[in-house]
């Protein structure tokens, strides 16, 4: 898989990213790339909050009838499955 002319990036990660980059390795000699690869990452959209400050700051665009609904998909807005450690 290697190659001489295989290009490669430097980046720094806290010290419980990188535990937990070591911790999702299949086999001792997986490399992080083949790690890294293997993860999923799904395009997500903007979430409610998100969207719920660019109206506090550009001006609503809804009524407050439609703003309250946005705090309420926020708040029964669950937390995203850890792809990292799935059993």
């Amino acid at each position: 898989m290697h190659d001489r002319c295989m290009a490669t990036k430097t980046i720094s990660l806290r010290l419980d990213a990188y535990e937990r980059l070591c911790n999702a390795r299949l086999r001792s000699g997986e490399s992080f790339t083949e790690v890294v690869l293997r993860a999923q990452w799904p395009d997500r959209g903007m979430t409610a909050g998100e969207l719920r400050a660019v109206y506090r700051a550009e001006g609503a665009l809804f009524d407050a009838h439609a703003l309250d609904r946005i705090e309420e998909a926020d708040r029964m807005d669950a937390a995203p499955r850890d792809k990292w450690n799935e059993e």
